[in-house]
């Protein structure tokens, strides 16, 4: 049976392929995301993240609670955007179950399109000026709040972010992660596990 001899340039290449794939296993990872709270994010010397995620989980458990209420409902939103980035990568939270982060990712994938915000804007970006536009709110100062939910991150605009932040739709994936969150929360502290890495106060692990 005559053999049919390998191309010079597909020899190249199949001899190449280890290499490359070698490289590739070598590569530099990219960073790990990260995310903060400000520090008005929680009263007191409270634990910022468990408070975040009881909040959230609370927030928006129904439509109801946040409606009329942009200033409240925008520091939820931000909190979720935290939560989104803080528990899947946070050293504190790796006992949480595996399939948290895609229902966090799928939550605020849904949250962004009901607000307008952009898919691709940076969490801290969002995070910020969510917590700013709540205090100039509170403040009384609608211009303020207007000004900071501008684009390119707030698409349709601060009036109309506002407008969108008083009347929350249905989100049942947000509702899902952000329950999901505070059941492995209670889970965690029900089998002691952040007492036993020593996480519960701001000496402890991993503490965020």
């Amino acid at each position: 049976m005559e053999m049919t001899a390998t191309p010079p340039g597909l020899r190249a290449a199949i001899l190449a392929l280890p290499l490359a794939l070698a490289a590739a296993a070598c590569a530099p990872v990219g960073p790990v995301p990260t995310a903060t709270l400000p520090p008005d994010a929680v009263t007191g010397a409270g634990d910022p993240t468990r408070a975040a995620i009881i909040g959230t989980a609370s927030a928006f458990s129904s439509p109801d609670r946040l409606a009329g209420r942009p200033a409240e409902a925008a520091r939820a939103v931000a909190n979720y955007e935290y939560l989104a980035v803080e528990l899947p990568t946070g050293p504190r939270w790796r006992g949480f179950t595996g399939t948290l982060e895609g229902q966090l990712l799928e939550g605020r994938a849904e949250l962004r399109q009901a607000l307008g915000i952009a898919p691709d804007a940076p969490p801290q970006a969002v995070i910020d000026s969510l917590y700013a536009a709540s205090r100039a709110l509170s403040a009384g100062d609608q211009a303020a709040a207007e000004r900071l939910l501008s684009p390119p991150t707030y698409q349709g605009g601060g009036a109309a972010t506002l407008q969108r932040l008083a009347a929350l739709p249905p989100m049942p994936r947000v509702n899902v992660a952000a329950a999901g969150a505070a059941g492995e929360l209670h889970r965690m502290d029900t089998q002691g596990q952040f007492r036993s890495q020593g996480a519960d106060s701001p000496g402890g692990a991993g503490y965020r």
